[in-house]
C-alpha cells in the first residue's frame, strides 16, 4: 500500500500534513484546528505502526488484538488466564476476547482448557507453537521499531509515550463521566 501522506514544516519547524490541515480547516469552519490535526496525526501514526506490525507478523494475519492476547498469555505461564481476565486486562468485552481466542486456537498458538479451580470457567494457555511464534516475531519487531523511531531521543520516546497515555487517560475519564451521566438519567 502506497503512503498518501505528504508532510511539510510549519513556521516553528514542526511537521504537519497539509492535506489534513486543509480538511480540518474546512471541517472547523476556519476555526482553530490544532487539536483536530493532532488527533489526525495520532491516527496516521497508529496506522503506520499497524502497517509495520502487520508486515512483521510473517503472513500469520494476526490482528493487534490477537497479538496483545498472545503476549499476555505468554506472561501468564502454564496457569493461563480466563476469558474474563483477558477481557479486563485488554479493556475489551468477553465476546471480543472469545473471537480473538478462536483465532489464536485456529492458528495453533493458544488453547482452551478447564480451570481446575472452577468447573464453570475455562482457561486459555499459550501453546509451545505460540511461544515459538513470539520468539520468532521478537527480532523483526525490534528492528522495525528501531527503524520507525530512528532519530528519537530517549526523552522524546518517553514524552511520546506519556502524551499517548495522557490521551488514553483523558478518553477513559470522559467515557466514565459519560457512563455515569447516562446512569443518572
Amino acid at each position: 500500500m502506497k503512503d498518501v501522506h505528504k508532510f511539510d514544516h510549519d513556521p516553528d519547524g514542526l511537521l504537519f500534513d497539509p492535506g489534513s490541515r486543509s480538511a480540518m480547516t474546512a471541517f472547523a469552519g476556519g476555526g482553530d484546528t490544532l487539536a483536530l490535526e493532532a488527533a489526525a496525526a495520532v491516527r496516521t501514526a497508529a496506522q503506520a505502526l499497524e502497517r509495520m506490525r502487520a508486515h512483521g507478523s510473517e503472513g500469520r494475519g494476526l490482528s493487534s488484538g490477537a497479538m496483545d492476547l498472545l503476549m499476555r498469555l505468554s506472561l501468564a505461564g502454564d496457569d493461563g488466564l480466563s476469558i474474563g481476565d483477558l477481557a479486563a486486562a485488554a479493556g475489551v468485552s468477553s465476546r471480543n476476547v472469545t473471537g480473538l481466542v478462536d483465532t489464536l486456537e485456529r492458528e495453533g498458538l493458544a488453547r482452551r482448557g478447564p480451570d481446575p479451580q472452577d468447573r464453570r470457567s475455562v482457561l486459555v494457555r499459550v501453546t509451545p507453537e505460540g511461544r515459538a511464534w513470539i520468539e520468532a516475531f521478537r527480532t523483526p519487531t525490534e528492528r522495525a521499531m528501531a527503524a520507525v523511531f530512528h532519530g528519537f531521543t530517549p526523552d522524546e520516546l518517553g514524552g511520546l509515550r506519556h502524551l499517548c497515555l495522557r490521551l488514553a487517560a483523558n478518553q477513559q475519564r470522559l467515557s466514565e463521566h459519560l457512563n455515569a451521566a447516562r446512569e443518572t438519567r
